[in-house]
């Protein structure tokens, strides 16, 4: 059973910084590819940045880019999302998700909150 536990979010003013993590668990866990999603009230899910995990190539969402920096550590099955130069439309809940041959696995969500 493959599971995904995100961790590192919280309250921030504008212009500050988190760094998020997804840690995987599961002897099957095998993705090609992970991703960070977010949520805000009343809106869709959204793409935010993806790595493919062979390569290294990152792919991030206009509004994040040049902000927000995806990265991964294979041995540790930890994906992170650092976050720079927070601003208020940032806030949402951030999911992260695997992708897999199988299909893919989602982690329960961690909250960011950014204030003006």
């Amino acid at each position: 059973q493959v599971q995904l536990v995100e961790s590192g979010g919280g309250s921030v003013q504008a212009g500050g910084s988190l760094r998020l993590s997804c840690a995987a668990s599961g002897p099957t866990f095998n993705p090609f590819a992970m991703d960070w999603y977010r949520q805000a009230p009343g809106k869709d899910r959204d793409l935010v940045a993806r790595i493919m995990l062979i390569t290294g190539n990152t792919n991030y969402t206009k509004s994040v880019e040049g902000r927000f920096a995806i990265s991964s550590d294979r041995a540790k099955k930890t994906v992170y999302l650092q976050m720079d130069s927070l601003k208020p439309e940032d806030t949402a809940i951030y999911y992260c998700r695997a992708d897999c041959a199988v299909g893919d696995y989602w982690g329960q969500g961690t909250q960011v909150t950014v204030s003006s």
